[in-house]
């Protein structure tokens, strides 16, 4: 089983939509059984996923379980990959999610805060030798910031070879718990979700063949930009920029670890999957609502 962390200390990264598409695309690429994993207690992962009519990708509920044993429980049932929703902070709880890591995707806007604040993650996932892959998000089409962007970014680890456009079908096709490619499949979006899998599956078979060190030390592919470009406001990005962002000191107070177990964002219990004894427990689906096909007593 493989595991798949999307982490980054900047808000709206575009974390949460990722890990739903990257999750839905899996499964129909047939990498599945795919689990969804919610470490963000804005629960906006679980919320997608309780208005979604598919019963996968899976969302999985854990009790009083370390996400290690959460993932071993997994791995036994069945499950080929865990993708893993974080919150937009670095905190000791963020180093025990990426330390269970095969891979940590790092969704990054091309703008001069998103890029100086990739520094904390990076330093995790560097601490812990964890492969990591940065992924140019939510981009202006032909916009020069995008390509100066990502060779910012390649000053310090692999940049990934497709870039995700800013559209609104990303967040649109998300009211209703699906993805753009089950909406628009052959939409553009539907198309650089499939390319960007299809390119994170095959670094994971890789890193699984024991040949990730070759890999991270070759240059990476940059999408290309080719002029004219549009909307280019020009950044000056370097690579101490990037790894001068806030970062977690070693004295500091470490905020309480991530609790699988506790009650979710709503105060109703996860309408996920349970693990009880490495088993699959039942699902329980929610009535139709105005934004999705099930709800809760109170609105997430």
């Amino acid at each position: 089983m493989h595991t798949v962390v999307l982490a980054s200390q900047k808000g709206g990264s575009g974390k949460t939509t990722l890990s739903g598409h990257l999750a839905v695309e899996a499964e129909r690429a047939g990498s599945g059984p795919v689990a969804l994993i919610d470490t963000d207690p804005q629960g906006s992962l679980a919320a997608w996923w309780n208005a979604r009519e598919s019963k996968t990708p899976v969302f999985v509920k854990v009790e009083s379980m370390e996400l290690a044993v959460a993932l071993s429980e997994l791995r036994s049932a069945g499950i080929q990959l865990a993708i893993v929703d974080t919150p937009p902070a670095i905190t000791g709880a963020i180093s025990k999610v990426v330390s269970c890591a095969d891979l940590v995707v790092v969704p990054t806007r091309p703008g001069p805060h998103d890029l100086r604040a990739v520094g904390a993650t990076v330093d995790i996932a560097e601490n812990l030798e964890k492969p990591l892959v940065f992924v140019v998000n939510a981009a202006t089409a032909r916009a020069r910031i995008t390509g100066d962007a990502a060779i910012a970014l390649s000053q310090h680890g692999t940049v990934a070879p497709v870039t995700l456009h800013h559209r609104v079908d990303y967040a649109a096709s998300m009211v209703d718990g699906r993805t753009v490619g089950e909406v628009v499949a052959n939409s553009k979006s539907a198309q650089e979700i499939e390319s960007l899998w299809s390119y994170l599956e095959e670094r994971l078979q890789k890193f699984s063949n024991g040949s990730d060190r070759a890999i991270e030390t070759s240059p990476p592919i940059l999408t290309p930009v080719q002029p004219p470009f549009v909307a280019a406001d020009e950044i000056d990005i370097s690579r101490e920029d990037i790894l001068s962002g806030p970062t977690l000191d070693a004295e500091e107070e470490v905020p309480p670890k991530v609790d699988f177990g506790s009650e979710p964002h709503n105060g109703d219990g996860r309408h996920g999957v349970k693990i009880v004894n490495g088993k699959f427990g039942n699902v329980e689906r929610r009535a139709a609502s105005t934004f999705g096909r099930r709800r809760s007593d109170r609105t997430i």
